[in-house]
């Protein structure tokens, strides 16, 4: 069973468009649908991030939207690195388009909910989600049962 997962403490995060709900939650497929399965030995490899950039711009050039192709693989690119770091690994990475609007969503291997860090200009990282969330339109979780979880992302065209 997949629930809504809402702590404002522990991120910005919001609900997705009723939309992208309705093909997560209901599990139906969206009008334009692609999906990439990372194989089970490179989820942890920080190569992925670069395969999960090549997937999105292929996508793009597919659907031919690839005016978006550079800030959706920036958003995808901190997803998966965030999957990689904090997440046990990335599982699939899935790009979804309905009207204008662009989604990503990253599965990954834990059910640790994303926490956007207080800035601070001396860390080296931290920044993802604060840029994430000033590049979409929104974005947030969803736990997916089991061990893992579901962060997706939509920019808006």
């Amino acid at each position: 069973m997949t629930t809504f997962d809402a702590r404002p403490q522990a991120a910005i995060g919001s609900r997705p468009p009723a939309w992208l709900s309705s093909i997560l939650v209901d599990g139906r497929p969206g009008e334009c649908d692609a999906v990439f399965p990372f194989p089970r030995n490179a989820t942890v490899e920080p190569a992925c991030v670069a395969t999960a950039r090549r997937f999105v711009d292929q996508t793009l050039g597919t659907w031919g939207v690839v005016e978006a192709a550079f800030d959706l693989q920036l958003v995808v690119s901190e997803l998966v690195t965030n999957a990689i770091r904090h997440g046990g690994g990335a599982a699939q990475l899935r790009i979804l388009a309905h009207g204008s609007d662009l989604a990503c969503v990253v599965t990954d291997h834990s059910r640790t909910v994303p926490v956007a860090a207080a800035p601070d200009v001396f860390s080296e990282y931290g920044r993802g989600l604060r840029l994430v969330d000033a590049l979409c339109s929104a974005w947030g979780w969803l736990s997916a049962g089991g061990s893992r979880k579901l962060v997706w992302a939509v920019i808006t065209g």
